[in-house]
């Protein structure tokens, strides 16, 4: 029983240690939205995240690459912050960006993304999430690895669609 406890442990070390090598990697340019993306008009969102996240820094200089003016802010509960926002925790993610307009965009979503949800945003919507960290997606680059995942579309009522899937590829 013992030698099992052990072996969960240093799996829990391992799956821990590879999240932050993650978090900690630069940012790959192969997810930078090119200028047919672009809207006219910078786009400023305040970036709420912890103050030692790498991923979240990455997921930042991915979006100021694409053209938006980002303010971060370090705040002591972010989990409260998100509640107030109306971010269910099964939609949540390491960081949640803020428009100007107060439409929210937790998680890793890719920039092109986001313009094209703020181009023609849908009526009663409260903006996009993508939960978890999924690998590949902006700020959570590793090498050529790309999981397949969803940006999903957060309604105010609380309930999710899938707004638009991202293909992976390995």
């Amino acid at each position: 029983m013992k030698l099992v406890v052990k072996r969960m442990l240093w799996l829990v070390i391992i799956v821990l240690s590879l999240g932050i090598i993650a978090c900690s990697s630069k940012a790959d340019p192969v997810n930078v939205p090119t200028s047919d993306d672009a809207l006219v008009g910078t786009i400023s969102v305040d970036v709420y995240k912890s103050p030692t996240c790498g991923c979240c820094e990455n997921w930042v200089s991915h979006v100021e690459a694409a053209g938006f003016e980002a303010a971060l802010h370090h705040p002591t509960d972010l989990n409260k912050l998100k509640d107030d926002k109306g971010v269910l925790p099964r939609y949540q993610s390491c960081h949640t960006a803020v428009t100007q307009d107060g439409y929210v965009f937790e998680g890793h979503i890719p920039a092109n993304v986001i313009k094209r949800f703020l181009a023609n945003p849908p009526a009663d919507s409260l903006g996009l999430a993508v939960p978890g960290m999924p690998v590949g997606s902006p700020g959570m680059e590793m090498g050529n690895r790309h999981d397949k995942y969803d940006v999903l579309l957060l309604s105010k009522d609380g309930s999710s669609t899938v707004f638009e899937h991202i293909a992976g590829k390995n």
